[in-house]
């Protein structure tokens, strides 16, 4: 199916690959409204660390150890992405550190997924040049901006069933939400609970660190993160889930015993396999953009691309078969 050029589209959700669709989109020339009922950056994407971080995710979150390649490719496309865009691109790296036993177990990793890890101090840390990084926050409202200067408009509620009168497509970029009665690939979704505490005080800048079982993000309001938790969609903070990772952060940085710790919720999407759905919906007119379990800002040039080529009647590339949104039908 291929949109005309000027066509109406609508995007339902404002996270990160919501919000990148609706500027591909609107780059290509389609007329976007990008639907978001939060506040904005009130989200998973703006909850989160903003880390394109291929090799970390392949090393410390194994379903993702069979997409690295992928994840690569997906981080690689982010300069020509951000050209022109006031979106800094932080390239510090990932430093890993922690006691000798677990540090060799990571090392081994590193190898069997044919990363380059460098050993530092005489072994006590290892450094990955793989990994990058953005501010989330303010690279939500930097994509937002760059659509609204192209004539996207944005509607401060959700997308519904009825709005498809109006919009004979719609992307539909909606987190963990499985209820909207759009799309019956939406069952296949697992909501995924992740709580991250911001300090104030800690390193602002360098590489992303990691210890066992939390890493810890610079920036103005460092991050140590996150929970995983598989099944829960609520936004309640839940001390008792966080304090594991307080007491990582402090065995990793011990000063941090005097921050101010404040925690943040979000909620994503998972698919079996790990990547997003990306495709058409067997529902007519719907484009699915979901499910990046917690690779949102990573993939989301990648997807969105694969989002503007299939609306465009472009080629969408070698990877859009491992995205393919009607894959688990298949199976």
């Amino acid at each position: 199916m291929k949109t005309r050029q000027g066509a109406r589209v609508a995007v339902a959700g404002g996270g990160a690959i919501g919000s990148a669709a609706a500027l591909s989109l609107a780059r290509a020339g389609l007329a976007v409204t990008l639907f978001e009922p939060r506040p904005w950056a009130d989200n998973a994407s703006g909850v989160a660390a903003g880390m394109l971080a291929p090799a970390a995710e392949a090393v410390f979150d194994p379903i993702s150890g069979a997409h690295l390649d992928l994840l690569r490719r997906a981080r690689d496309l982010w300069p020509a992405f951000a050209e022109g865009l006031a979106l800094p691109i932080l390239r510090d790296g990932l430093r890993v550190e922690g006691e000798a036993a677990w540090l060799a177990t990571i090392a081994a990793r590193f190898t069997a997924l044919g990363a380059p890890v460098e050993r530092l101090e005489g072994g006590k840390a290892l450094l990955s040049r793989e990994d990058w990084r953005i501010e989330a926050r303010p690279a939500l409202a930097t994509l937002r901006d760059a659509a609204l200067a192209l004539g996207a408009q944005i509607e401060a509620r959700a997308f519904t069933p009825d709005d498809l009168e109006a919009f004979p497509t719609v992307v539909l970029a909606t987190g963990a939400a499985r209820d909207l009665g759009l799309a019956p690939e939406l069952a296949v979704l697992t909501p995924i609970k992740g709580q991250i505490l911001r300090a104030d005080r800690g390193p602002a800048a360098g590489p992303v660190l990691r210890g066992e079982g939390v890493y810890l993000c610079p920036g103005p309001r460092p991050a140590i993160g996150a929970t995983m938790e598989t099944g829960r969609d609520d936004l309640q903070v839940d001390p008792a889930a966080t304090e594991a990772l307080r007491q990582a952060a402090l065995r990793l940085r011990p000063e941090l015993a005097q921050a101010v710790l404040a925690t943040e919720v979000g909620v994503r999407a998972a698919t079996p396999d790990g990547l997003p759905l990306v495709g058409w919906s067997a529902a007519p007119g719907v484009m699915l953009a979901v499910g990046a379990r917690r690779n949102g800002w990573l993939l989301a040039p990648l997807v969105a691309d694969l989002v503007a080529a299939y609306l465009t009647g472009q080629d969408p590339g070698p990877d859009a078969a491992r995205f393919d949104a009607r894959r688990f039908e298949k199976a």
